[in-house]
């Protein structure tokens, strides 16, 4: 799902003012903007003359916002053009380290850019590469066996017609090469019947899930800044699918509250309390920023307080273990 997308074709983040409200930063301090994009929580954060922002992007079409950014705000922005999963490797002396935020959708931008192939619209080879990529979705819908495609449609896309989307996939692609224009007219002739959103939604947000490896990196993304944020600092995050959410669900609350034992089974190990959960429910978007900017709508603000330094994650990666397997998928292409 998009973030920034409206009508008029201009930028707005995504519950930007509940956001600024959550990592106060008219205090002033160092703040990591992990997903820059058009740069609309950059911004608003340089506003105060006393912020500093360190912005990430896999996205190499984002230097040019960067830029801007760079030259207007000198030695108050810097930017990195890489995956926010390698946040770790960031080096800066400023240890005034306020908040990391993450806001998982995309810009305008990014679903314009027609060789992107994220939009429907697009046309010839299949792509959805966001930067710094081993595979693309032409890779995947042409090259990858019935039984892994059909498992990328269900579990990625939660698309309940993935099996038959997949062996039509496999009786066409035996004549041609699957081309975007291709693959929206076969989901288009299984799935007949009206939709409120586009019939290749789901499809399309599972290849662009396992082509971008989105579920490890938003992971690793979240266990790094964890690690990189000093005791009190904010972590926070705008998911868009229900995928991504239950990830930093899990990830906040499950670092964060005493697990109930039951009298059937032996005595759960409990995990050491890291986060303070301030909000035990999501911020969503109010009605008036649904109207101006509508993709916004499925847009959810999870954020927690750091209270505690940690290091073991494996019940986290357990938790989502088979969703790792089937990203592993395109590794095999």
């Amino acid at each position: 799902m998009n973030a920034t997308i409206n009508l008029e074709k201009k930028h707005f983040p995504v519950l930007l003012d509940e956001l600024i409200s959550i990592i106060s930063p008219l205090y002033g301090g160092t703040f990591i903007d992990c997903t820059f994009g058009q740069g609309g929580y950059s911004k608003k954060i340089l506003s105060n003359k006393n912020n500093i922002v360190i912005a990430l992007d896999r996205d190499s079409k984002t230097l040019t916002t960067a830029r801007k950014l760079t030259k207007e705000f000198k030695d108050r922005f810097i930017f990195v053009n890489e995956k926010f999963s390698n946040i770790d490797k960031l080096k800066f002396s400023n240890r005034n380290l306020k908040a990391i935020i993450f806001d998982l959708g995309y810009s305008i931008n990014q679903i314009n850019d027609l060789e992107k192939g994220l939009s429907f619209n697009s046309k010839g080879k299949l792509n959805m590469r966001l930067g710094k990529n081993l595979i693309s979705a032409h890779d995947v819908v042409n090259k990858m066996p019935y039984e892994e495609l059909s498992k990328v449609f269900r579990y990625f896309g939660e698309e309940q017609k993935s099996k038959i989307i997949a062996k039509n996939i496999i009786n066409i692609r035996s004549k041609k090469i699957i081309l975007t224009e291709d693959l929206v007219n076969i989901i288009e002739n299984i799935k007949k019947k009206h939709s409120k959103i586009n019939k290749s939604t789901k499809v399309f947000q599972s290849l662009r899930i396992l082509v971008n490896n989105e579920i490890s990196q938003l992971m690793l993304g979240l266990i790094n800044s964890f690690k990189l944020l000093p005791i009190g600092g904010i972590l926070a995050v705008v998911t868009f699918h229900s995928i991504e959410d239950r990830i930093v669900k899990f990830f906040f609350k499950n670092y964060s509250e005493d697990k109930k034992n039951s009298r059937y089974f032996p005595e759960i190990k409990k995990n050491k309390k890291i986060f303070k959960i301030i909000n035990k429910k999501p911020i969503t978007p109010s009605k008036n920023e649904i109207i101006l900017n509508p993709p916004s709508r499925s847009a959810k603000l999870r954020y927690a307080k750091k209270i505690d330094n940690f290091n073991d994650f494996n019940d986290f990666f357990k938790k989502f273990e088979y969703l790792l397997k089937i990203e592993k998928f395109g590794d095999n292409i």
